[in-house]
């Protein structure tokens, strides 16, 4: 078996219906730019509020995909 290196970055999705919903928003969008997406892991929820009402739900996910070099 070959070594592989995977880089780990951060991201925040949203959406007005469900902390699922954001967190796969957040794993959909990183797939548009980055190959070979490995391991998402939902590191923290939270929710913005507005007039007493949940208005968004919002997950923080670190998503690992493997690094080809560069920076």
């Amino acid at each position: 078996m070959t070594e592989s290196v995977y880089k780990v970055i951060e991201l925040v999705g949203t959406s007005t219906d469900s902390w699922e919903k954001a967190a796969a928003a957040a794993v959909t969008r990183a797939g548009e730019s980055l190959r070979e997406l490995r391991i998402a892991e939902v590191v923290e929820l939270d929710m913005t509020i507005d007039n007493g009402s949940v208005a968004t739900y919002r997950a923080k996910v670190r998503v690992s995909f493997k690094y080809e070099g560069g920076s």
